[in-house]
């Protein structure tokens, strides 16, 4: 429980770190949104009203600190351009980037975890190098790029989708994730070549070692010294680096959002930045702060369980 709790402020604090950085960067980067929202209506004015409507004249800690507490409450202040509360805003989108998302992590373990484990236990063979081979080579191909093949092969050559032409999960949920399988598998191809290198690599480590030696001495067949000791001891540096890709992969659905027309997140926070909207885009950034902070924690305690080593003298 004391190494969770120290996890769990240390997880606070980056939150409120990367918050003040967040809103210092929209404080000092050029750009007003006052001007933004009124446009060519922008009066000396009506610049000085709105200015003062929005809290913009106020001194910079007294608008962060009310900002944190109402954030606390749940609060995440209006929007510039669409006056509307920023967590109806944020609530209606979030759906649509934890789809994409999940589904991104899932298709990624799914191919990686089996070929991980298959090029060990065939280290050497010809199936191990073509899986290596092909490996390197997505390993290359940066997830954008994978986004637009997939959208030229899958949905211009095959017609398996018709490129832009999204169908919300209120509307129906199998066109939802159907749309979802094809941004998701150019996400995850990527990074499932990473896993593929890291497991193998982990996997051939642990097998070296004298307690597989001596499990095999005492009569163990491969699979089960394979499954019951190695792949556990393996999995430490294999769970740290699934966190590292799952925050990864967060990332890359921000941005594939882009690339298949998908009105998610990321969508709105390009938006909302051109637009200095910004309530949306701290609300935003803070909260894929939050998942990316709240995956290494869970990272961390999944770890401190299979070795209860880890952190005993923290």
């Amino acid at each position: 429980m004391r190494y969770a709790g120290k996890k769990m402020i240390s997880m606070l604090v980056t939150l409120l770190v990367v918050s003040f950085l967040v809103f210092l960067a929209f404080a000092v980067i050029p750009g007003d949104p006052a001007v933004a929202k009124l446009g060519i209506q922008a009066t000396p004015e009506r610049l000085a009203a709105l200015r003062e409507q929005m809290g913009l004249n106020r001194p910079f800690m007294e608008r962060y600190i009310t900002w944190v507490l109402d954030v606390c409450r749940g609060d995440f202040g209006i929007s510039y351009s669409y006056g509307t509360p920023v967590s109806d805003i944020v609530l209606e989108k979030i759906p649509i980037t934890l789809c994409l998302t999940g589904m991104s992590f899932l298709m990624m373990a799914a191919l990686a975890i089996p070929l991980g484990i298959y090029t060990a236990k065939h280290e050497g063979g010809r199936p191990d190098r073509i899986i290596l081979m092909v490996n390197q080579i997505f390993m290359a191909v940066p997830p954008f790029f994978a986004g637009i093949l997939i959208t030229y092969l899958f949905g211009l050559l095959f017609h398996w989708f018709q490129p832009g032409a999204f169908v919300s999960y209120e509307v129906s949920m199998g066109k939802f994730l159907h749309y979802l399988i094809f941004p998701s598998l150019a996400i995850a191809i990527p990074k499932a070549a990473m896993t593929v290198k890291l497991l193998r690599s982990a996997l051939l480590e642990e097998l070296k070692k004298d307690y597989v030696r001596t499990a095999y001495s005492k009569g163990n067949h491969k699979n089960a010294v394979l499954y019951r000791h190695v792949l556990k001891n393996a999995m430490i540096p294999v769970i740290t680096f699934l966190a590292m890709t799952l925050t990864d992969i967060v990332a890359g659905s921000v941005i594939m959002e882009q690339v298949f027309s998908i009105p998610g997140l990321g969508r709105i926070l390009i938006t909302s930045i051109s637009n200095r909207d910004y309530p949306v885009v701290e609300a935003i950034i803070i909260l894929l702060a939050a998942i990316v902070v709240v995956v290494n924690l869970l990272s961390d305690l999944l770890c401190r369980g299979i070795d209860p080593r880890i952190g005993r003298s923290e």
